[in-house]
């Protein structure tokens, strides 16, 4: 009979208030749950998540498909639960887990995945990823349109494109993993893979045999990196394959040769016994290896469906604000102020800034009788041509009153001043009469 051994670890990070990670270790049932939706509605989606899918694995049959029923019930639990308070509304949560179940009389391990918490795989040193993200930068990865370096620090890293309670009806990824003695299954929330690389894991996961201290120390790790977000680890050994691994390995060295008493080493580098029923369809086998351990090839990945969750709807709410806030402003600085300039050889006030600006022209407000372009100076015309800009349409007409007053006064003919008032003309005589 297989035995497992697990151990697990969970931390709040050194930036979250709350959390929203729950982990599962039983016996046979192993997962680890990142909630999602703020002001503990997150942390209300993973635990219920992870308490509907012990609950129904249990009571249901321990094969993939019941693994399978199991987290499709956890997604109803949810859903209903935000669709019944309004404080809840757009709550979710991934989900990956691991069950050892029963599958044409074997023993196997079924993995599930929905959203963008990972299952590796540490077989004979080598660790490899099993599950596929589902996020909108791993979506770009798989398109050739990022390079893994470039999604490791991308700023929408974050945007999960599944996850358990945002539908009523969720597509799970499975697959079912040969068990052998000496392996070991990670299971953890993106606050480990966001901080820590591969290598780093891998080599953690190496040196430390017990598995509760393995998962103690990959989330102190990852706190001493960052900690941005809330970290959880589930580590789960295979003890006791029984004797799968001797079988195997005389099977595969043929009768000629002793049988080991350890499970003997896979060629480096080779994949695991995996086969990937997300549709119930076996990815091809692999051809047999030289090494005396049989693998099959890794699951051919399915796409996951593109599908809206409130991170993308918040993100895409956020671009557009910033978006409307930026032609608010263009336009507000376009068409907040007035300039003095020439239409048709008469001064004219404009509405706008001179030449325009982007898509906003400038707009005629009010073409003046007087004075007309002709009548200006030089200096003026040539002012004018190029816009006069003021602060307002008060400002433009001083302006033009101005330059009116101007105009007329060169257009005023020089005239002889007046005498004062009283003064004779020295031209002017008198006479005087006198009575005879």
């Amino acid at each position: 009979m297989t035995q497992l051994q697990a151990g697990a670890a969970t931390d709040v990070g050194r930036v979250r208030q709350i959390n929203e990670d729950r982990y599962l270790a039983d016996e046979q049932l192993f997962a680890v749950a990142d909630g999602v939706g703020g002001h503990q509605a997150g942390e209300v989606a993973s635990q219920t998540s992870v308490e509907t899918l012990l609950r129904t694995f249990n009571d249901g049959d321990h094969t993939t498909e019941g693994l399978v029923v199991a987290v499709e019930a956890a997604n109803q639990a949810v859903w209903q639960l935000a669709q019944g308070s309004r404080e809840k509304r757009g709550m979710g949560t991934t989900l990956t887990a691991l069950a050892l179940v029963q599958e044409n009389g074997e023993e196997q391990l079924a993995l599930i995945n929905v959203g963008d918490s990972r299952a590796y795989l540490l077989q004979q040193g080598e660790l490899i990823q099993l599950t596929e993200d589902h996020s909108l930068v791993e979506e770009l990865v798989r398109d050739g349109k990022l390079t893994p370096a470039e999604a490791q620090v991308h700023p929408q890293r974050s945007i999960i494109t599944r996850a358990l309670g945002m539908e009523p009806v969720i597509q799970v990824d499975s697959w079912e993993i040969t068990p052998y003695t000496g392996d070991r299954i990670l299971l953890c929330s993106d606050g480990l893979t966001n901080e820590l690389s591969d290598d780093r894991i891998a080599s953690t996961l190496r040196q430390l045999a017990d598995p509760q201290e393995a998962a103690h120390d990959l989330v102190r790790q990852a706190r001493a990196a960052g900690g941005s977000d809330n970290i959880t680890v589930v580590v789960v050994d295979v003890v006791d394959d029984d004797d799968r691994s001797k079988q195997a390995s005389a099977a595969l060295a043929g009768s000629s040769e002793p049988t080991r008493a350890s499970a003997a080493p896979t060629v480096a580098g080779a994949a695991p016994d995996l086969e990937h029923t997300g549709t119930r369809v076996a990815a091809p086998p692999a051809p047999a290896p030289p090494a005396p351990r049989p693998t099959l090839a890794a699951p051919a990945p399915q796409p996951a469906p593109k599908r809206m969750t409130w991170r993308v709807v918040i993100f895409l709410f956020a671009v557009l604000a910033v978006l409307g806030a930026a032609v608010w402003a263009v336009a507000w600085y376009a068409r907040g102020a007035y300039y003095v300039g020439i239409d048709n050889e008469q001064v004219a006030i404009f509405r706008g800034r001179p030449g325009g600006l982007l898509w906003f022209d400038p707009t005629l407000v009010e073409r003046k009788q007087e004075p007309a372009g002709v009548d200006l100076l030089p200096a003026q015309r040539v002012q004018l041509e190029a816009g006069h800009e003021v602060s307002s349409k008060a400002a433009a007409d001083r302006y033009v009153n101005n330059l009116r007053q101007e105009v007329e006064a060169r257009r005023a003919p020089a005239t002889t001043p007046l005498p004062p008032a009283g003064a004779i003309p020295a031209s002017s005589s008198t006479t005087s009469t006198s009575r005879p």
